[in-house]
């Protein structure tokens, strides 16, 4: 009876484990796909910026983040730089992710 018992808790605790590293893993994963989707809406907006694509920046960049399932939260376009957030739903919690997309600075 002792040997069931410790088969039980043994089988128990491995569950627990495999279930807790499995969430950890979907939630790198979002938080990966929420990288991802700021990426993608910052380009989007600032290619609109720069005239290469036509329409306004922000719209541009939420549209873009609601194709891969993300929301846009912030959007700031100054001259040709976009700098969006965008957030995507895991659960009950939320991952978000920033990017600045445009020019590279000019230096001395």
């Amino acid at each position: 009876m002792a040997g069931t018992t410790v088969s039980v808790g043994v089988l128990a605790v491995s569950a627990t484990i495999a279930t807790g590293l499995a969430l950890a893993g979907f939630a790198s994963a979002t938080s990966v796909r929420a990288a991802g989707a700021a990426d993608a809406a910052a380009l989007a907006a600032a290619d609109t910026a720069s005239g290469l694509v036509s329409g306004i920046a922000c719209e541009r960049a939420a549209d873009i983040a609601a194709e891969v399932g993300a929301a846009l939260g912030d959007c700031q376009v100054d001259g040709l730089v976009a700098t969006v957030e965008v957030s995507v739903a895991f659960g009950p919690l939320v991952a978000s992710a920033r990017a600045r997309a445009g020019p590279p600075p000019v230096g001395p």
